[in-house]
């Protein structure tokens, strides 16, 4: 029988409990299911030293939802699983935000992205503006800001003291249509579309009141239409090969763009669409 891992954090676990417990709700869901497909499927804790990662013949990248604090200690820790979903590589690349001025490069659009590297000041648009840290997860550390002075000095304050956590920031001007419309988040297991949710605004609340049960209240299933599922291939065509990935995107007056790709944890919203647990328990079969 095939062993395999997925990966999760202390806080994610199900019995997780205290303030920041924040328990995955789909990882037990692709336990079980797994097993009744033949495979020997547990959660382990991917900072946990006891581990033996050795012993399973796959890790599956899962909630790994504190990796933001110890990015570098994390890709150590990925590059040395032998058989990992999604690949190191997927996870490197994505985990970063600076894929965003890569995916432009490329031609596939973006929400446009300044990156604020330490020791820089940043350069502000018109109008209402998003910071955030170029390596983050969620919502967590972002926030919205107008364009009065008095909003540009908390602007301001916010990238200083992403830096000096020695974070880097990233700033993007705030798309309104996230206010009517929301963000579209669309759904990939083993490169094939599983279904799309509707995510409303985020940032207009504050980040203290942004628990996951606020998180999944704001979501909502949807049918998406042709070209957002054609901006999302071609962004995932950059990283061919994924178990699974969630692409976020936004309506701009040019048209769909990529807000953020997730290939690291990426809440998959299983429990949205009635055969999404199916489709991703057969993508993770056909992988093994």
């Amino acid at each position: 029988m095939r062993r395999v891992a997925l990966a999760t954090s202390r806080h994610a676990l199900p019995d997780a409990a205290g303030p920041n417990a924040n328990p995955d709700l789909d990882s037990p869901l692709i336990v079980e299911a797994a097993r009744e497909q033949g495979l020997d499927v547990t959660l382990a804790v991917w900072n946990d030293p006891q581990v033996a990662w050795e012993d399973y013949d796959a890790v599956v990248v899962r909630s790994t939802w504190d990796y933001t604090s110890h990015h570098a200690e994390f890709l150590e820790w990925a590059r040395a699983r032998r058989r990992l979903f999604n690949s190191y590589e997927a996870l490197r690349y994505s985990s970063d935000k600076h894929y965003l001025l890569d995916l432009e490069r490329r031609g596939v659009p973006v929400v446009p992205t300044r990156i604020v590297e330490l020791g820089e000041e940043p350069e502000w648009w018109t109008g209402d503006v998003v910071v955030k840290p170029a390596i983050g997860a969620g919502s967590a550390d972002a926030a919205r800001y107008g364009d009065t002075d008095e909003e540009r000095q908390r602007a301001f304050a916010h990238v200083a003291r992403l830096h000096a956590e020695g974070r880097v920031a990233l700033v993007q001007p705030y798309v309104d249509s996230v206010d009517k419309r929301g963000e579209l988040a669309l759904l990939y297991f083993g490169g094939v579309f599983s279904h799309a949710l509707v995510k409303r605004a985020m940032l207009n609340t504050p980040e203290e009141e942004r628990d996951a049960s606020f998180r999944r209240r704001q979501m909502s299933a949807v049918v998406p239409d042709a070209v957002a599922c054609h901006v999302a291939e071609a962004t995932l065509s950059i990283l061919p090969g994924t178990l699974y990935a969630r692409v976020d995107l936004v309506e701009t007056p040019r048209g769909w763009a990529v807000m953020e790709m997730e290939l690291v944890e990426p809440n998959l919203f299983l429990t949205f669409e009635p055969h999404a647990l199916g489709r991703f328990v057969d993508a993770l079969l056909a992988a093994l």
